[in-house]
């Protein structure tokens, strides 16, 4: 064990819902507190089904906020009483604030703000997703270091967002944990994952538009004329609806379930015959980390950015057009068809959850 070093970290964000951020920050909550630092996982609302997931030795601090702008005055409070020295925060929104609140505050402390998703090709539809390049532009430049999870979100970054060069720092994400193997040879009782089933696409992640499961779905439907399959998708959001009509107007209900957010969807990724990322765009898909180190064949969009990144252009798996649902239906079937099962340990060393802790510790400037 190490012993504690006195110095008190503070995580910024505004949940603990089930996604990629919220992972990330998770484990490396728990890789600070192993290291001997004084953890505090501030929310701007206590909630999600992470919030179980928290280490004991892992303080929550709520401050029930109904949104997260309304948390800017307790995360003040927050600072002036706790005085940490150093804070992590995550999604730009949440950024923004830890931003403001810092110099409302001000307590000297190191500020690093984590972007997790790229800009370009963005086709936001709220005011705030249309204003935050904007807001981004304005005030990432108070960051003592802007943390970008993938080359690609470094560049827009620097060419979009117009944040300092010399301020940004790729850190990929903390994904390859022990526990993604214990979790993974967890039982799992579903009928369509027993001997002798036919072999079931993945697909994980929040039901969003970004996410673009209408085209895996449809793209299903299309590798289901040249053999049998399933097809599974994991998780909840908004776009349930439109998903369930797509999938009763192509009569495929016998033939694709949604059986929304599952605490351990490790089990199911193992057992997967293929793991489809379909989104238009992404940061750094945790996903698709998470089937890589697994074993699972995958299939993913080229989207903007991480896929081409985390699969080095092909070569762990592949790579298709964003929307093109024929040319995702047939790299499936290739899938499928392809019994190879290549020796991934190499590239997952990258996505190492001790390696990565360590580098955020470095760019926070604590020694632990």
């Amino acid at each position: 064990m190490y012993e504690l070093s006195g110095k008190q970290v503070a995580f910024f964000l505004p949940s603990l819902r089930g996604g990629g951020a919220e992972r990330v920050m998770l484990n490396l909550a728990r890789g600070f507190s192993e290291r001997g630092l004084q953890v505090d996982l501030v929310l701007a609302k206590a909630e999600g089904p992470y919030l179980k997931e928290v280490p004991p030795e892992v303080r929550v601090v709520d401050l029930k906020a109904k949104r997260v702008l309304y948390s800017l005055p307790g995360l003040v409070r927050y600072l002036r009483k706790e005085m940490p020295d150093a804070m992590l925060s995550t999604l730009n929104h949440a950024n923004i604030i830890a931003l403001w609140a810092r110099r409302m505050s001000g307590v000297p402390f190191v500020l690093a703000v984590r972007e997790a998703a790229a800009m370009r090709d963005a086709n936001p539809s709220k005011l705030r997703e249309r204003l935050m390049p904007f807001l981004m532009r304005l005030f990432y430049s108070w960051a003592d270091v802007v943390i970008a999870n993938s080359n690609g979100v470094a560049e827009d970054l620097i060419n979009i967002c117009r944040v300092p060069a010399e301020k940004v720092r790729v850190i990929y994400n903390p994904v390859v944990t022990p526990e993604l193997f214990a979790r993974a040879e967890e039982p799992l009782d579903h009928p369509w994952f027993r001997p002798g089933e036919l072999p079931v696409i993945l697909g994980v992640g929040r039901l969003t538009k970004q996410k673009d499961f209408p085209t895996l779905i449809r793209a299903f439907a299309l590798v289901r004329k040249e053999r049998p399959a399933r097809l599974m998708i994991l998780g909840e959001g908004e776009e349930r609806p439109r998903l369930e009509a797509l999938v009763r107007e192509l009569d495929l209900e016998e033939h694709v379930a949604l059986p929304g957010f599952v605490d351990n969807p490790y089990k199911y990724m193992k057992r997967a015959a293929v793991f489809v990322l379909s989104s238009r765009r992404e940061g750094l898909p945790n996903a698709l980390i998470e089937a890589l180190a697994l074993g699972t064949p995958l299939v993913s969009t080229d989207c903007p950015s991480g896929p081409a990144e985390i699969l080095e252009g092909g070569r762990w798996g592949g790579l298709v057009p964003v929307g093109d649902m024929e040319a995702l239906a047939n790299a499936i079937t290739a899938a499928l068809n392809d019994k190879k099962c290549p020796d991934v340990s190499s590239r997952i060393k990258k996505f190492c959850w001790n390696q990565i802790v360590q580098e955020y510790l470095k760019v926070l400037g604590i020694d632990a």
